[in-house]
């Protein structure tokens, strides 16, 4: 007996989000199958030839994989667990943002980059399919997963960029990837009711960002900038009691950081692709919501 890599539980709930409409000669095999030994190959961090048999071939899993990740389902299946926790009343939407490093293994790091110059906030995001998501900091090459996730520590939007992209920048860019569709008519809800963010994240622009959004912020400010409005007075920023009480449930995000890095081959990057690398956290994450929902009741 072997190790269920998806309980049956969980695969109840992922099975009728699976793909069906192939464009192909031949009908695809056990998606199940299929399904665990990408879990496998992620969890463990293995290189795709070690993806053992009783999973299928190594490389039909990898094809599956990849052209899933190329045509977005992935991020369809992150979509639909969504909609439905939206549709029940589970999600909480005071949301926390914060990123993460993963070192890149030297196999990821093989294909050209173009990783010149300083790093902006749009600017590192369209760039990001031509560096792959990698650049060089003090750590080496690594990757940074800049995430935002609702109360109960469950993924809610991310962006991919190289290590050494600052957050504070990549703030608009994260919460603008929030897109929960609705079930039924209507848009995809894309705007939290609060930000939780530590004092990475506590600049003017993107203070500004969230009030002509009508987002409320929870976001204490930097030493250097209560000194600088000690010299040049200004309004000064509400983080009272009732914010510092707020600022307590931030801690999530690390919790949710924690779940995916228990992931290998998330934990340290090994795929080339940023695309692919964002599909295997997206599955991830996939999992992290089915499982969240089954394990606790609906939020009050």
């Amino acid at each position: 007996m072997t190790r269920q890599e998806i309980s049956d539980e969980v695969w109840a709930v992922l099975e009728p989000l699976m793909p069906t409409v192939t464009g192909r000669s031949r009908p695809w095999t056990d998606h199940r199958l299929a399904v665990e030994g990408m879990a496998w190959k992620y969890r463990t961090g293995a290189p795709w030839r070690d993806v053992p048999e009783r999973f299928g071939k190594w490389n039909s899993i990898y094809k599956r994989f990849n052209r899933w990740a190329e045509d977005g389902t992935w991020e369809k299946l992150l979509a639909e667990v969504q909609k439905q926790a939206d549709a029940a009343g589970k999600i909480d939407w005071v949301v926390s943002i914060d990123s993460t490093i993963a070192r890149v293994h030297q196999h990821g790091a093989t294909l050209k980059r173009d990783t010149g110059g300083p790093a902006e906030s749009q600017e590192s995001v369209v760039r990001a399919a031509c560096d792959h998501g990698i650049g060089r900091s003090r750590g080496g090459l690594t990757t940074k997963l800049h995430l935002v996730c609702d109360g109960r520590g469950r993924p809610l939007g991310m962006v991919i960029t190289g290590g050494n992209v600052n957050d504070t920048t990549m703030m608009p860019a994260v919460l603008e990837d929030i897109r929960v569709p609705r079930d039924g008519k209507g848009r995809p809800r894309t705007r939290p009711d609060r930000v939780l963010a530590d004092k990475g994240y506590p600049s003017k622009a993107n203070r500004a960002w969230l009030r002509t959004r009508g987002i409320a912020a929870t976001i204490p400010e930097r030493d250097d900038q209560i000194a600088h409005r000690r010299k040049k007075p200004g309004r000064p920023i509400d983080f009272g009691d009732q914010q510092q009480e707020r600022y307590k449930g931030r801690n999530v995000v690390e919790r949710c950081f924690n779940k995916l890095k228990q992931w290998r081959g998330i934990a340290m990057r090994s795929d080339k692709l940023a695309r692919n690398y964002r599909a295997a956290i997206s599955l991830a994450a996939t999992l992290i919501w089915i499982k969240t929902d089954l394990s606790r009741p609906a939020w009050p």
